[in-house]
C-alpha cells in the first residue's frame, strides 16, 4: 500500500488570497503547502472544512511583548501569553520589538531579547530594532553587524522623553539604515506640542485618563509626517509611519505618496474601532483605553478606512501594549495618578483580526480579498517575510481556518493574553478562527492550545524591496547637482 501523499489534507473549504477566492483542498507536506486543488489524494491525516473559510495566517506586524518600557514599567506579557493571544486570534507570526533604553548596549539587548522568544515564543518571529541612542558605535558596529544578522528593520521616536530622537539623530539612524537595507519604522509625533499640552493640562488640573485625548494634539500628527518626509526624501530612505490616528495624518500619507515618495503607513484597530470618548470613564477606569496616540473621533474612523481602501495605508496592526489595570502596569505610579503617569497602551494580539474580519467579512466593508491582505499579505510582502501571509505552493502551511458564522461575545474573562482586560469588552463579532495551523502543525483547535513554549521560530530577514531606496536624489545629495559633493 503506497505512502499518502500529504502529511495533512485540508479538505472541502474555500480559500482565500488577497486577491481571490475559490474552493479547494489544500496538501500539507511536512511545513509547506504542497498542493490547492479539488479531490486531492488522502493525507496522513485531514481536516474537514466544508462550510469554513481557510485563510493565511495572519502576520501582526506591531506588537510589544515582554518589553521594559523607558520608563522602567515592564509589560503584562511573556513571549508565551502573547502568542499564545495571538495564534487563538489567527495570528500565526509576530514581530516584536527589542528595545534599546538611553545608555544600553543594543547588541546585548537583542541577545537578551532573543533568549526570552526562543524560550516562549508559540508562533514565528522577527524583531524591529529600537534605537533611542544612536551613538557613534551604534551607527558604525552594532547596527550593521544586527541588520547583517537578520534584522531587516529599526524603530525610532519623534516624541517621549526618554525614546526620542532629534531631526539630525534621525537623518544619522536613516543613513545608517540606508547602508543596511533596513525599513526605518517611525512613532511620529510632534514632542513639543504634546509636552506643552500635557504641562498645560496638569498645571490647570485636568488630570483624569480622558485628558490624555486631549494631550496629543491632531495637528501634532500631520506636522510629524511631513517633516519625517522630508527627512527620509533628503536621504532617500523609506520609511513606514506607524499607528496613523487622523483624518489629517491620513492625508499627509496621501500626499507623500502622490509626490512619489516611498512613505508606507499602518493603522490599528484602536483608530478604527474606539474614540476618545472611550476614555471618559468614572475614576480611572478610562486608563485602560489610554494609548498614544489616542483613539480619535468616528470622523477619523471614516477617514482610515477610506485610506485603506485607497491603499494609502497599507498594513493594520496590533500595536499590542499590555499593561494590566494594577500596581505593575497602569496603576505603577500609585492608586491616583494623573494621566501623564498611566502606561500608554492596550492589549489587542487576539482580537485584531476578529474585529477585522466582522467589520470587512461579515459587515461587508472592503471584503474577504482586502482583509486577507491588510492582515497578512501586505505586512508579510513590506517586511519581508517569505513564505509567510499567503496560500500557495511552496508557502509555509501557516493557516487560519474560519467559521464565518460563529458569533463571539468578547469579555474580560475570555482573554488568554495576561493584560486581564480586553478594550472591546461586550463587542459581539460574528466569524472566528477555529482551528490555526503553523507550520503545518495545528496549535489552536478550538478553545485547546497545542504549540509548546519555544516552538515559534526566528525568521531572519533583509529589509527587502521595500526598504530599497528608489535612486532618485534630493539635489542638495546627488553630486551632478551638489558640485561634487558625495553625500551618500
Amino acid at each position: 500500500m503506497s505512502e499518502p501523499s500529504y502529511d495533512v489534507v485540508i479538505r472541502g473549504g474555500t480559500v482565500a488570497t488577497a486577491t481571490d477566492v475559490f474552493q479547494a483542498d489544500i496538501g500539507i507536506r511536512g511545513e509547506t503547502i504542497a498542493a490547492l486543488g479539488t479531490g486531492l489524494p488522502a493525507g496522513r491525516s485531514e481536516i474537514e472544512a466544508g462550510g469554513k473559510l481557510v485563510l493565511p495566517g495572519g502576520v501582526d506586524a506591531h506588537a510589544h511583548i515582554e518589553q521594559l518600557s523607558a520608563a522602567g514599567i515592564m509589560n503584562a506579557d511573556t513571549w508565551e501569553s502573547a502568542t499564545a493571544s495571538a495564534a487563538f486570534g489567527g495570528t500565526t507570526t509576530v514581530i516584536a520589538f527589542a528595545a534599546q533604553h538611553v545608555g544600553g548596549d543594543l547588541a546585548r539587548v537583542v541577545a537578551d531579547y532573543s533568549a526570552l522568544a526562543a524560550r516562549g515564543a508559540l508562533v514565528d518571529y522577527a524583531f524591529h530594532l529600537i534605537v533611542s541612542d544612536p551613538t557613534a558605535k551604534l551607527l558604525g558596529e552594532d547596527l550593521p553587524a544586527l541588520l547583517g544578522g537578520g534584522h531587516g528593520s529599526v524603530k525610532a521616536f519623534m516624541t517621549y522623553d526618554r525614546l526620542r530622537m532629534q531631526d539630525e539623530q534621525m537623518l544619522d539612524l536613516m543613513l545608517a539604515a540606508r547602508s543596511g537595507g533596513a525599513m526605518v519604522c517611525v512613532h511620529a509625533e510632534n514632542h513639543g506640542m504634546i509636552a506643552w499640552m500635557g504641562k498645560r493640562l496638569v498645571e490647570r488640573g485636568y488630570l483624569a485618563p480622558k485628558f490624555h485625548a486631549v494631550s496629543h494634539p491632531r495637528a501634532s500628527e500631520a506636522e510629524a509626517f511631513d517633516r519625517l518626509v522630508a527627512m527620509a526624501t533628503l536621504v532617500d530612505q523609506p520609511v513606514m509611519i506607524f499607528h496613523v490616528s487622523t483624518r489629517e495624518g491620513a492625508e499627509a500619507v496621501r500626499r507623500a505618496r502622490g509626490a512619489g515618495h516611498k512613505v508606507f503607513a499602518e493603522t490599528c484597530p484602536q483608530y478604527l474601532f474606539l474614540t476618545a470618548e472611550d476614555l471618559d470613564r468614572p475614576g480611572l477606569e478610562g486608563a485602560k483605553w489610554m494609548c498614544s496616540p489616542p483613539p480619535r473621533t468616528r470622523d477619523d474612523q471614516e477617514a482610515l478606512w477610506q485610506a485603506l481602501a485607497l491603499g494609502d495605508l497599507q498594513v493594520v496592526s496590533s500595536d499590542h501594549a499590555p499593561y494590566g489595570f494594577d500596581e505593575a502596569g497602569k496603576l505603577s505610579a500609585g492608586p491616583n495618578p494623573t494621566f501623564k503617569q498611566v502606561a500608554n497602551g492596550l492589549p489587542g494580539l487576539e482580537w485584531r483580526m476578529p474585529l477585522m474580519f466582522d467589520a470587512m467579512v461579515s459587515g461587508d466593508r472592503l471584503g474577504l480579498c482586502k482583509f486577507v491582505e491588510l492582515t497578512a499579505t501586505a505586512p508579510a510582502r513590506l517586511y519581508n517575510l517569505p513564505g509567510k501571509g499567503s496560500i500557495a505552493v511552496g508557502a509555509d502551511a501557516d493557516l487560519g481556518i474560519w467559521d464565518p458564522d460563529r458569533r463571539v461575545t468578547l469579555s474580560d474573562a475570555g482573554v488568554h493574553d495576561r493584560t486581564g482586560y480586553t478594550p472591546y469588552a461586550g463587542r459581539t463579532l460574528t466569524g472566528w478562527p477555529t482551528t490555526v495551523l503553523r507550520r503545518g502543525q495545528v496549535i489552536v483547535d478550538g478553545e485547546s492550545l497545542h504549540a509548546p513554549p519555544g516552538s515559534g521560530r526566528f525568521l531572519p530577514r533583509t529589509g527587502g524591496d521595500a526598504a530599497r531606496p528608489t535612486g532618485r536624489l534630493a539635489p542638495e545629495m546627488d553630486p551632478a547637482r551638489n558640485f561634487g559633493a558625495t553625500l551618500l
